[in-house]
């Protein structure tokens, strides 16, 4: 499989890397469908941010099919479709993250909502890019003043 790997301040590549495996009775593997780009990512690709070593895969606000799931997962099968969504620092040990910018307290009434068809939000998305893109999707999302990209999707 391919994935956008970071290589240091300013350089990336969309590149082959090794297809996941379970490795802990906790874990999942996810068929990414669909992924967002972040401004966090942008920061990570700039260099500013030094907790995240080069070899790290970017990306993160994904949908996606659940393939297959460690021994201590419950309530996820295969073929089950998921949101992940994380920050693109979540591999980053000993971090104390406090914010108020992200209050998940309406997360699930948000996802019904949106499941029920009573939220639109097509119009956010504003620059759609296969996966063969990933590379030119980060340009544009980091070149938002003059793309006018509000949200950029990569997706199968």
């Amino acid at each position: 499989m391919k994935g956008l790997v970071y290589g240091g301040p300013g350089a990336r590549s969309w590149t082959e890397i090794p297809d996941p495996v379970i490795t802990a009775p906790q874990d999942a593997i996810i068929r990414v469908d669909a992924v967002t780009i972040c401004g966090t990512d942008l920061h990570i690709l700039g260099g500013d941010v030094p907790e995240v070593a080069s070899g790290r895969v970017l990306g993160h606000e994904a949908v996606g099919t659940v393939v297959e799931t460690g021994s201590a997962v419950s309530g996820l099968t295969a073929g089950d479709r998921v949101l992940a969504s994380c920050i693109s620092a979540c591999g980053i040990r000993n971090v104390t993250i406090t914010t108020g910018l992200v209050d998940t307290f309406s997360t699930p009434r948000l996802l019904a909502m949106l499941v029920a068809g009573q939220l639109d939000l097509g119009h956010m998305v504003t620059h759609r890019f296969g996966f063969d893109e990933f590379s030119h999707a980060y340009d544009v999302f980091a070149d938002a003043a003059h793309s006018g990209a509000l949200k950029v999707l990569v997706s199968r």
